[in-house]
């Protein structure tokens, strides 16, 4: 598997690049900004994007779905709680001082307990809402890419519409943490860290 991560956008939202190394079919996961980065990044390892994975609809994370969507013809996949979200994110990033092209519908939305499937990878969804009410977390190999759900010694704010400070709460505890202490935690903001150091150290759930 070949795994990229890439720091894109004013606010500093990590897009993540999954590679099937034998069919070079790859997946981009939270094109919030920068798309010639994200772009350049595939072409280093020939890789071909084939879904464009949005693991919540704030804009910082959906920036780019348009021109990526555009570019590689890739489809687009949301949960559906979000869709509405990534259809009017201009709106949204001009209340944040940005702009933003909003993104086009999506191509498939997914539900818990699902797979996306591309060359050898395959990513079991989590519906792990909280942050907002359509967030997932992407799970495979010991990984989990877990939007803005839970950070290296925090959690994703809950005060947007459509969150949820107890059912985030919740959701990290009964389908994050059960993953395993060893499996490696890919937040949607900062570092990344581990179930095991999140589940002894976060403060949120001392």
């Amino acid at each position: 598997m070949i795994l990229k991560m890439l720091v894109v956008g004013p606010i500093q939202s990590n897009c993540y690049i999954l590679g099937c190394e034998r069919t070079k079919q790859a997946a981009v996961i939270d094109p919030g900004g920068d798309v010639d980065k994200i772009l350049l990044a595939l072409s280093k390892d020939h890789l071909r994007c084939v879904y464009i994975i949005n693991t919540h609809g704030h804009f910082d994370h959906a920036a780019e779905n348009k021109r990526l969507k555009e570019v590689t013809g890739a489809q687009l996949i949301i949960h559906r709680a979000d869709a509405p979200m990534i259809l009017h994110q201009a709106r949204s990033s001009g209340m944040w001082g940005m702009q933003v092209d909003n993104s086009p519908p999506p191509d498939r939305y997914v539900e818990e307990g699902e797979y996306i499937t591309f060359g050898d990878i395959s990513l079991k969804v989590l519906h792990t809402p909280g942050h907002s009410g359509g967030g997932i977390s992407l799970v495979t190999d010991k990984m989990a890419f877990v939007g803005d759900t839970l950070f290296a010694g925090s959690i994703g704010r809950t005060d947007f519409p459509g969150g949820d400070y107890e059912g985030l709460l919740r959701n990290v505890r009964e389908k994050i943490f059960p993953l395993g202490d060893e499996v490696i935690i890919y937040p949607g903001h900062g570092p990344k860290t581990t179930v095991g150091r999140e589940r002894r150290t976060n403060p949120f759930f001392a």
